[in-house]
């Protein structure tokens, strides 16, 4: 490993004043404050990094503000930060972080790291975060000299640029069938896939917002799909599970049969499963695939023969409709040959061009979704109510039908399939 952990010429070494952040250093946990410390005696830049953020923690008040930095030939990637205390810190004038695509399921070798680092250290901070919620390598503390030189470097040691602004986000999977028994389909192809086959659209923002994909092998969802992405693809199966009824008789001669009944039996979500002695009893028409008995049971219960994929649609954090789950847009699809990356790259496209098409600015998919109603968005991409779309019974006993309802509001035309504007306008006296 070169040795890149020099002081970067002209850095401004100061002393530490961080009585507040040393409290996160107390506790049996790891702490990013001491890992800081270490390496502002190194970095004086860090040390500046850490007094700036004890004045924020003291005054409640967040002194970076934003900029607009692009490396040449993307649209974003580049997270350009100022501080407002550049006079007092002169190293954080500039402290730009560059987002970067990972490989697959985090996976890395040492040497890769070493490199990454090494870049980082050699241009800015040297601080790396992995991964960001976004599920992108970070590394953080470039001037805009040193962003433009990091990223040639990244580049040339075979790391792409990530996404930001209103664009296709990095993608991020769970490690699934290169680890994991459980995965129901091949999340680190999938995610390659869909990377490449997308990448214009992670370099060049073109979208009304950003649209993230997270990719998870099984119902456990380790991802965070579910809830962190525009679009979680889940593995799952259809047909029975499997089960190996010995096994089933060996845990119970362990663990005792309160134990499947506590912990099996009254957990299951449908009540599907049942007992007959030592025998277990699964309605597979009522599963719905959770893997909480294959998680207890992981011995006795596999996930079945007819692996695939359930395609969800909305999950995301806060904002203007507060915090959503993706709700099941596609209950099942095999994703194995060609033809079935195919079949879901078009179902991809479908939703991004009438979202692009009708969404507003910095709305969502599951807001747009939201404003516009379920059956209008189906209806726009071209496909079929399904049961399995309705998360819980409606309470409200009145139906609207667009036929039939009142003149919009400023003369706004129908459209096929309708949108409804339900932003207020202001109308002319």
């Amino acid at each position: 490993m070169a040795d890149n952990t020099t002081e970067k010429k002209g850095a401004l070494k100061m002393d530490l004043n961080t009585p507040m952040l040393d409290q996160l250093e107390d506790g049996p946990w790891p702490s990013f404050v001491t890992d800081l410390k270490g390496l502002a005696e190194k970095r004086p830049q860090v040390g500046q990094l850490l007094n700036q953020l004890e004045e924020s923690y003291e005054n409640r008040w967040n002194y970076w503000t934003g900029a607009v930095v692009n490396v040449s030939g993307y649209g974003g990637g580049v997270i350009a930060r100022l501080s407002q205390k550049a006079d007092k810190y002169p190293d954080l004038a500039q402290f730009n972080t560059i987002r970067l695509i990972p490989p697959p399921g985090f996976v890395y070798n040492t040497a890769k790291l070493r490199e990454l680092a090494d870049i980082g250290e050699k241009h800015g901070a040297g601080i790396m975060q992995l991964h960001g919620m976004t599920g992108d390598l970070l590394v953080l503390g470039f001037d805009n000299e040193g962003t433009f030189a990091a990223a040639e470097e990244y580049m040339k040691a075979g790391f792409d640029i990530g996404g930001s602004g209103g664009a296709l986000r990095t993608l991020q999977c769970c490690v699934g069938q290169a680890r994991c028994e459980m995965a129901c389909f091949d999340t680190m192809k999938a995610t390659r896939f869909l990377t490449n086959h997308y990448i214009d659209f992670l370099h060049m923002p073109e979208f009304m917002y950003k649209f993230k994909f997270k990719l998870s092998g099984c119902a456990n969802d380790c991802a965070n799909a579910t809830h962190r992405s525009d679009m979680p693809i889940i593995g799952t199966w259809r047909g029975p599970m499997q089960i190996d009824q010995a096994k089933v008789a060996e845990f119970i001669d362990e663990k005792g049969i309160e134990a499947v009944i506590d912990n099996v039996l009254t957990r299951c979500p449908t009540r599907c499963m049942s007992l007959k002695g030592k025998e277990l009893v699964v309605d597979n028409d009522n599963c719905v695939r959770c893997m909480h008995c294959i998680n207890v049971m992981h011995k006795a219960l596999k996930p079945g023969l007819d692996k695939g994929i359930s395609v969800l649609l909305g999950g995301k954090r806060s904002l203007k409709i507060g915090d959503t789950m993706g709700f099941m847009l596609v209950p099942f699809m095999k994703l194995e040959s060609d033809e079935d990356y195919e079949k879901l790259a078009e179902l991809i496209d479908q939703v991004w061009e009438y979202w692009n098409d009708n969404a507003h600015d910095h709305e969502r998919v599951i807001e747009f979704i939201s404003r516009a109603g379920l059956a209008t968005f189906l209806k726009g991409i071209g496909m079929e109510p399904d049961p399995n779309m309705v998360a819980r019974p409606r309470t409200s006993p009145y139906i609207k039908f667009e036929e039939l309802a009142p003149p919009r509001l400023g003369g706004e035309q129908n459209q096929n399939p309708p949108v409804w504007q339900r932003e207020p306008e202001v109308l002319e006296s």
